[in-house]
């Protein structure tokens, strides 16, 4: 009976009114079941069965350095935008294993002494990356951990996943917004994304530059502005344009863009929308913000419209393209002389089509003070990683503020702040001779010793920023098509390094070459 009255007191605490809930058991269920997901769990199974085998092999504790960086940019463009530090940065705050997620991984047949340094496990390590809203480029290390081997590794999947997601949809977002200039773009990619991420998804989409987004919960949490008014199966709904127009003004009479294009765009949705501006909305002091295009031929459309307007004597009457819209569609749009005023893109903004290959490559580990390289060797170059503890710095011309190009370096290494010369990984005889510039280092120390050191900006302070940098790109960079390709060169001591492992892996046999590479921490 003692078991029972504890059990019905831990109900009454939960607030949990289920009389069929009388044993221990069958509480535990309903707490489990009613959990909210723990992030750490959200991980491949093999990042538990390696983390096991260190902590076994007695190398729990040996610090390493992993970074994480990508190999090519997407859409065949000259640049990305990085994205998904802020959300990296809230998984591993609240870096845990709780004792559900360790009863599971006990289901699993992981062993009880790495399950139980598994419940006491938080994040204590360091962390350095490029902030949100940055251009990127191939093969420089974006976000570098240093931590123990098991809290480096259990991060991995997320952090990738995190990152993939965010740097998509931000250079997506910059690519469109790009070439719509100053034409304000809304994100309309909310049920074109993937469950829960397009949460996410829609801040990064104002990162990379969006005016607004339709999704009301993504505009709550992030503060951001959000716009929309009416689909289809409203003017389906009552039968006809008018009917449905003037059902939505009266009860929006502040936010009127009406969508015409459900039957017939130019004989009855432009002509609908008129005709209610004219009976009701100007009548009472209301505003006719705008006209909304959703399908056919949208050059042709939006000019045979504007002239409608105009006619009718609303000139100030803005017209919104949407419709699959992308950075190729809105310059084919304006070399046709579309009159448009903002644009709606969904699909090539949440749902692309294309992928990030963001990687989570370990390049090095302490031993006895030092930081020992590793690197990894492949037949494809492009998979051969730059080996070490790094640090990345950009360097931008004083007189035009452009950016020249950036340099990969060991973190020992000092930067002249005079002359430099960037010298190809792939082709030596490359070599760009740098002068009067100055040199940022890009990554910024996000945690040390396990405590956030950083304050992460607003998401419009992010989208600023990130306009702000993209500035710094020469035009050439930004293009669509064929873009100039950016310089991302390594230093001379790091290319040395490389050259050494590679020799050294080529022939394992020379055990004296292992002791190269070797420098201090």
């Amino acid at each position: 009976m003692e078991n029972l009255k504890s059990v019905e007191e831990i109900k009454k605490l939960m607030g949990i009114e289920d009389d069929r809930i009388k044993t221990w058991q069958q509480l535990r269920e309903v707490i489990v079941k009613n959990q909210k997901p723990n992030l750490a769990m959200l991980t491949d199974f093999y990042e538990f069965t390696m983390s096991q085998a260190f902590f076994e092999a007695g190398d729990k504790d040996k610090k390493v350095y992993f970074d994480v960086f990508f190999r090519s940019n997407p859409f065949g463009g000259g640049y990305t935008i990085n994205g998904g530090l802020e959300d990296i940065i809230k998984f591993i705050s609240d870096f845990h294993y709780n004792e559900a997620d360790i009863e599971y991984l006990r289901s699993k047949g992981l062993h009880e002494e790495f399950l139980a340094y598994l419940k006491d496990l938080r994040f204590n390590g360091d962390v350095w990356a490029i902030p949100e809203g940055t251009p990127i480029f191939p093969n420089e290390p974006v976000i570098t951990v240093r931590a123990n081997i098991i809290e480096a590794q259990l991060l991995e999947s997320l952090v990738l996943a995190y990152f993939n997601q965010g740097s998509l949809i931000a250079t997506s977002a910059k690519r469109i917004t790009s070439a719509s200039l100053d034409i304000p773009t809304s994100d309309f990619g909310l049920r074109r994304g993937h469950g829960e991420g397009v949460i996410n998804g829609s801040k990064y989409a104002i990162i990379g530059g969006c005016a607004s987004t339709s999704n009301t919960l993504a505009g709550q949490i992030n503060n951001v502005k959000i716009s929309g008014t009416m689909a289809h199966d409203l003017i389906q709904f009552y039968g006809n344009d008018y009917d449905a127009f003037m059902t939505y003004a009266k009860a929006n009479p502040n936010n009127c863009v009406f969508l015409v294009d459900t039957f017939d765009t130019l004989r009855k949705g432009v002509p609908a929308a008129i005709k209610v501006a004219q009976e009701f909305l100007i009548p009472n002091g209301y505003p006719f913000i705008g006209i909304r295009i959703d399908s056919g031929d949208l050059a042709y459309l939006s000019k045979e419209t504007r002239r409608l307007l105009d006619e009718a004597g609303f000139t100030d009457t803005k017209i919104f393209l949407t419709n699959g819209l992308d950075e190729q569609k809105i310059n084919s749009l304006k070399q046709q002389g579309a009159c448009f005023d903002a644009i709606g893109a969904g699909d090539n903004i949440l749902a692309p089509k294309e992928r990030m290959n963001g990687v989570y490559k370990l390049v090095a580990v302490e031993e006895a003070g030092k930081i020992v390289p590793r690197i990894k060797i492949s037949n494809d170059y492009i998979k051969i990683t730059n080996p070490g503890y790094k640090r990345v710095y950009r360097f931008y011309d004083k007189k035009t503020g452009y950016a020249l190009g950036d340099v990969v370096a060991l973190a020992d290494e000092l930067i002249p702040e005079d002359h430099y010369t960037l010298v190809s990984p792939s082709e030596e005889w490359k070599k760009t001779e740098l002068a009067n510039y100055r040199v940022r280092e890009l990554q910024v120390p996000i945690f040390k010793a396990g405590q956030l050191v950083y304050e992460v900006p607003t998401v419009e302070e992010r989208s600023v920023y990130c306009q702000n940098e993209c500035a710094t790109l020469y035009p050439e960079v930004k293009r669509d098509v064929k873009p100039h390709g950016y310089y991302v060169d390594l230093s001379i001591k790091l290319l040395k390094l490389k050259k050494e492992l590679l020799l050294q892996y080529s022939d394992s046999s020379d055990e004296k070459e292992k002791t190269k590479g070797q420098y201090h921490v």
